[in-house]
Formats: structure tokens, sequence, C-alpha cells
């Protein structure tokens, strides 16, 4: 079973469109956030694919960022790419995220990936690895919808902001904000009660 839901087999075609996109979508919205994060933080990357863009910006942020994604292609660009920081190729469903706390974590683009089983597993590992306070900022649609990927061509599925503020709220987050970057992806940050 691939557990990188298809990206391993698109690492190559991934990594490039997403290092030209370096600037692009959804930089000023990690930058914004990371600039709400104490400094030297240590944040959790899930997903991390080459830690471009969303990892290159915490770490010009001057945060400790370590990586997690179940594709050993793109865990081997992230270690080229961030030879100082510590990734994992681990699926992050089964991860035991380093087996520590962080001070945040992100997972962008990843979420939506996942079966609606695995998506729970996820949000609760999330609260489980976070200190008291700690900041998660993820993205899926707002709506409930599912559709396929573009790049691999599995299924992806949003369970809705309803269902997934549900699920935060239980598993001992409260929100902060919901929001749009430039490029229509929508964001969750919330904070570990």
């Amino acid at each position: 079973m691939d557990k990188s839901n298809g990206y391993e087999e698109n690492a190559l075609i991934f990594s490039k469109s997403r290092s030209q996109d370096a600037n692009g979508i959804g930089v000023s919205s990690i930058r914004r956030w990371a600039k709400t994060l104490p400094p030297n933080a240590t944040v959790l990357d899930i997903g991390c694919g080459t830690g471009v863009p969303v990892s290159k910006v915490l770490v010009e942020e001057g945060l400790t960022v370590f990586g997690l994604d179940a594709s050993p292609s793109m865990v081997q660009i992230f270690r080229q790419n961030f030879p100082d920081n510590p990734v994992a190729c681990e699926a992050v469903e089964d991860s035991p995220f380093f087996n520590r706390k962080f001070d945040a974590i992100v997972a962008w683009g990843l979420v939506f990936l996942l079966t609606e089983k695995e998506q729970e597993i996820v949000l609760q590992k999330a609260a489980h690895a976070l200190n008291r306070g700690g900041k998660f900022l993820f993205t899926a649609p707002a709506q409930k919808v599912t559709w396929e990927d573009v790049l691999t061509l599995k299924q992806s599925l949003s369970l809705g902001a309803e269902k997934y503020r549900a699920l935060l709220i239980g598993y001992g987050f409260s929100m902060i904000e919901e929001f749009e970057d430039e490029g229509g992806n929508y964001y969750y940050h919330a904070v570990l009660s």
C-alpha cells in the first residue's frame, strides 16, 4: 500500500512545480502564522514534501522545524534542502511524531488526502503532540466535498468546516480563526487549550 497517497510516484513532478512556487500561493499565510509563534518555537511540518515552501518559510522565520512525509523521494529532497533539520519518512497516520512535543504543527495540503478515519487520527495525534498553548494550522476546503487529486488521480475528501471545528474542539482545541489565501486554500487555525 502506498502510504504517500500517490505522491511518491509523482514526487519529481510535485517537487518541481512546488519549488517554482516558493514565493507563491500560501507563503504569505504561512509567514503570517509563523510570526504568531514564540521565538525558536519547535514546529512539526506534517506532509512536508520537499520543505519548499512551507518549511523554508518557517526556517527563515527562525523556527526549529521537524519534517514528516511518507514519500521517500520527497524526504530525500527535504534532507538536501534542510540538512540541519530532522525529517522522518513515515505516514502521518502511523507516525509517533518523533515521540516528542511541539510548539506548533502545520499540515498544508495534506489532511484532505486521507480517509475520514485517518483525518480524525491525525487531528487527535496533533493534539497529543502539542504543548499546551500550541498552535495547529491545516488546510482543507470549508465545504464537505470529494474530488480527484489533479496530480495523483486519487480521491481527496474534505469533511467540511463544521465537522473539522467539532473534531478540533473535541480534541481540546479552541478555534483562533479560519481564512482563505490568495489561491483559495482554506485554513483552520486552532490552539490547544
